[in-house]
C-alpha cells in the first residue's frame, strides 16, 4: 500500500518562503498526476498545483506566481516550493498522486494517492 508523507511545513513569517517536500513508500509506482492541494481551517479542501508525467504544470489563481510545483524524476516524488506567503496560505497542505494522466487537467483535489498532510502557519 503506497502511503505518501509530506514534510517541510511549520511556521512562517508573512512574505517568507517555505519547501514541502513528499516521500513516497513504493517508488516504483508509475504515477502519471503528481499534485499539491490544501486545506485551512473551516475551509472546503482547495486544489493548489499539479504536474503531469509531460512536466506541464498547472497552479490556483491564488497561488499563481508564488508558488512552484516540482519533481523528483529519479523519485517520482514532488516539491512545493511557498514564496511570498501571506496569512490566507495557512492550510494543511497535502501531497497526491495518481496513476491517471487526466487528474493532472485541471487542479482539484481528487486523487487516488494522498497523504496526511503537512502543516503551514503564516503570521
Amino acid at each position: 500500500h503506497v502511503q505518501l508523507v509530506e514534510s517541510g511545513g511549520g511556521s512562517v513569517q508573512v512574505g517568507g518562503s517555505a519547501r514541502l517536500s513528499c516521500v513516497g513508500s513504493e517508488y516504483t509506482l508509475d504515477y502519471n498526476c503528481m499534485a499539491w492541494y490544501r486545506q485551512a481551517p473551516g475551509k472546503e479542501r482547495e486544489g493548489v498545483a499539479t504536474n503531469d508525467a509531460n512536466g506541464k504544470t498547472r497552479y490556483a489563481d491564488s497561488v499563481k506566481g508564488r508558488f512552484t510545483i516540482s519533481k523528483d524524476n529519479a523519485a517520482n516524488i514532488p516539491y512545493l516550493r511557498l514564496n511570498n506567503l501571506k496569512p490566507d496560505d495557512t492550510a494543511i497542505y497535502y501531497c497526491a498522486a495518481d496513476h491517471w494522466y487526466s487528474r493532472c487537467s485541471s487542479v482539484g483535489v481528487e486523487y487516488y494517492y494522498t497523504g496526511q498532510g503537512t502543516q503551514v502557519t503564516v503570521s
